[in-house]
């Protein structure tokens, strides 16, 4: 799936992850987390979207840079970022438009599950990242397919597509399952080490009625959907 993909969508896609259980309260929270202080820090984020995880961390003191596939995405997080945050239309497949060692920090947010290979955009990121800097991605949780699907072959790089609704509007993603060795092998191919895998909870302020029923109620505390790394470039 192009990523200009999204043009279609877009302003739905935004008023969804705005205030949806999966974006919200569960993925951008983590992303926020695991950066931790970003203060004075500069920070590319790759697939930025509408730009809801560059506002956060702009608003922490990072100095942020933005790129994304679809122009529309792009428009949306021009209007959140104002003109003091560089934005690009790039693709993450191709060389990107940025000077080597250029950045402390990369945030991938939902991105790369996306492509099918992931040499060429690691390569990327690792060469914009200065030597130490850190790589925060997320991507969905390798569990997940085979959980719903287990005729599926887990260990098979494989592409599948869903179905979704955008605040009432429809829209399809078309995604890259792969094992989790496949994930941690293109990584470290790449030139990164791996500093922390985790699999959070939802935000301790989440509503409670967006809540699954057996986290709400205390039962369990945490959820499989997305998988996240921080990657140190070596």
């Amino acid at each position: 799936m192009k990523a200009d993909h999204y043009d279609e969508f877009a302003a739905s896609y935004d008023t969804e992850n705005s205030g949806s259980l999966l974006n919200a309260w569960y993925e951008r929270p983590a992303m926020l987390r695991l950066a931790g202080d970003v203060r004075g820090r500069k920070i590319l984020d790759a697939g930025c979207g509408s730009g809801p995880l560059s506002v956060e961390l702009r608003d922490r003191g990072a100095h942020m840079s933005g790129f994304d596939g679809s122009p529309a995405m792009i428009e949306l997080a021009r209007r959140k970022l104002g003109d003091d945050v560089p934005l690009a239309v790039a693709d993450l497949a191709q060389p990107l438009p940025y000077a080597d060692y250029s950045f402390d920090d990369v945030v991938a947010s939902l991105v790369l599950h996306y492509l099918e290979d992931w040499e060429p955009p690691l390569a990327e990121l690792h060469r914009v990242l200065k030597p130490g800097g850190r790589l925060i991605l997320s991507v969905n949780h390798p569990l997940v397919r085979p959980f719903f699907f287990p005729e599926e072959d887990y260990f098979a790089v494989r592409q599948y597509s869903e179905e979704y609704d955008f605040a009432g509007q429809p829209g399809t993603l078309t995604y890259w399952h792969r094992p989790l060795q496949s994930m941690t092998e293109a990584v470290t191919a790449a030139g990164f080490s791996i500093t922390s895998m985790v699999e959070p909870a939802p935000s301790p302020d989440t509503p409670a009625e967006l809540l699954p029923p057996r986290i709400a109620s205390g039962e369990r505390s945490a959820f499989v959907s997305f998988l996240f790394f921080v990657l140190e470039a070596r």
